[in-house]
């Protein structure tokens, strides 16, 4: 994952609808290696690797987490045409646009 993708996510991150959350959101892209974001009570770091327990795991590009995160294509769509598969809670990567929302 490029740093200006990171840097898109801090600058996205909506500190107020994390709080009281602790989750781990686990990534591995098929053209960028693995990386996780912890989420805790209104704070976002995000590092590279794979956590030992996190509470979504979230396998795809980095092509598709953009069109996500654009708009562009819906997570669901995403999901339902294979370009996104999840394991884990998979219904907290429904709160993903809540807590990284659109431009």
């Amino acid at each position: 994952m490029s740093d200006t993708t990171l840097d898109k996510l801090h600058a996205r991150f909506d500190a107020e609808a994390a709080r009281d959350m602790e989750e781990v959101f686990q990534f591995h892209f098929s053209d960028a290696g693995d990386h996780y974001l912890v989420v805790k009570d209104g704070t976002l770091e995000v590092c590279e690797g794979e956590h030992e327990d996190p509470s979504v795991s979230l396998s795809l590009s980095t092509t598709t987490l953009r069109g996500v995160m654009k708009g562009e294509i819906s997570g669901m769509s995403a999901f339902m045409s294979g370009r996104l598969k999840a394991t884990g809670n998979v219904m907290l990567a429904t709160r993903l646009g809540s807590l990284f929302p659109a431009d």
